[in-house]
């Protein structure tokens, strides 16, 4: 059985506009789509006056609505809609464990908005056990390959390190026909940083820069072979990963980041780079948990 593609809605401009990306997604790769809103019933605060039945109507026109203007748009897409009776947070988590990928809204240079508070995106990019893929609602993308950049992709580590996150992009990259664009950055260790025999470790044939791009040749090679059809960019450099990126996000249909999740005392962290590519990337953002 095929998992679908899940979308967060709650009327607002980004989830429609994810539910747009959610939508093309689905037709390319030729999967179902789940429409999914959250709906957890709180006494409404003053001056706002809705009983319950009267939240419930509007919940469902909204997903109604939703659900009608996909179906006329892609009607060969495999199109479900549900209303979760479910606090947000959890409610999106459950669709994304059961789902080929999570779709959320986004507002872009800021906080990921998720739904309806940008607190809920983080923790469900954060504790997701699928990919994430975040959409602004000003996402730049056309609907043919003509009109596409590139698959960006972060990578780092060994082959093994990234297997999840390379899978996604050049599915993704199959799927949309287009290249993969992978970018590997580096530093040079802090002890060398400022030493005047650090250009060595740079530019000499033994030095950083030569490993890092044989690193970076190896971990594609299995799935330059798995995706014969699917050019493929190599670029590694040295500076940091997020601006690197960011650099090659500027006319990449879409992003693709590893997730490193930490735990600290104000809640659930998502790593410096996956943070910085999903606040300032003006294409949709993929982020894939590790192994």
């Amino acid at each position: 059985m095929q998992r679908p593609i899940a979308v967060g809605i709650d009327g607002s401009l980004e989830s429609l506009a994810a539910a747009n990306w959610a939508a093309r997604e689905a037709r390319s790769r030729g999967l179902p789509l789940r429409l999914v809103h959250a709906w957890h019933w709180q006494t409404p605060h003053a001056p706002v006056a809705q009983d319950r039945k009267v939240q419930e109507h509007w919940v469902r026109r909204v997903v109604r609505d939703a659900h009608q203007d996909l179906a006329d748009r892609f009607p060969d897409v495999r199109l479900t809609s549900d209303v979760v009776r479910e606090a947000t947070v959890p409610a999106l988590l459950s669709a994304c464990a059961d789902a080929e990928m999570l779709v959320l809204g986004s507002r872009g240079h800021g906080a990921v908005a998720g739904f309806l508070l940008g607190s809920y995106g983080r923790q469900v990019v954060a504790a997701a056990e699928r990919p994430v893929v975040c959409v602004r609602g000003d996402s730049h993308g056309g609907d043919s390959p003509s009109e596409r950049g590139a698959v960006v992709v972060g990578q780092h580590g060994t082959g093994e390190d990234s297997e999840e996150v390379l899978a996604f992009a050049f599915e993704a990259a199959a799927a949309r026909g287009v290249a993969v664009r992978a970018v590997r950055a580096w530093n040079l260790p802090p002890s060398l940083a400022y030493s005047p025999v650090a250009v060595q470790f740079v530019d000499g044939a033994e030095g950083l820069q030569p490993w890092e791009e044989k690193e970076l040749t190896e971990a594609l090679a299995p799935w330059r072979e798995r995706y014969p059809d699917v050019p493929v960019i190599e670029h590694v450099e040295l500076g940091s990963a997020g601006r690197a990126l960011l650099t090659a996000a500027s006319t990449a249909d879409l992003v693709v980041v590893g997730r490193r999740t930490r735990r600290s005392p104000v809640g659930t962290r998502i790593g410096s780079v996956a943070h910085a590519v999903l606040h300032h990337a003006p294409c949709p953002v993929a982020v894939v948990p590790h192994g």
